[in-house]
């Protein structure tokens, strides 16, 4: 299985960022890894197809808001929590306690 690649902690962009958040599925993704350490893929509760959720995660992960380790055939996501708070001081947590304080039906 291959390594997934990652951005460097300097080259996260704001933009970047931006984008990847600013698709409902994939902040409910960051919502939902914000809650956990790590978590298998497999078991993110998102109700998506599998091609659909692997693009969502795919920009997530390219724009540095998660990373990927692989073990074994699993693929564990985490957030990059310090990645981000060093890039960007208090944006996840702005844009995870907004997130948790809209309604569901806002999306």
């Amino acid at each position: 299985m291959r390594t997934p690649s990652h951005p460097a902690t300097d080259s996260i962009e704001l933009a970047g960022i931006f984008h990847a958040l600013s698709d409902p599925a994939r902040l409910s993704i960051v919502t939902g890894l914000a809650q956990v350490d790590e978590q298998c893929c497999s078991d993110l509760d998102v109700p998506l197809s599998k091609s659909t959720l692997s693009h969502h995660l795919k920009v997530l992960r390219e724009a540095g808001v998660t990373t990927t380790r692989v073990e074994g055939t699993r693929r564990l996501m985490s957030l990059r929590r310090d990645d981000l708070d060093l890039r960007f001081p208090g944006l996840l947590d702005a844009v995870l306690n907004a997130a948790t304080r809209e309604p569901a039906d806002a999306h």
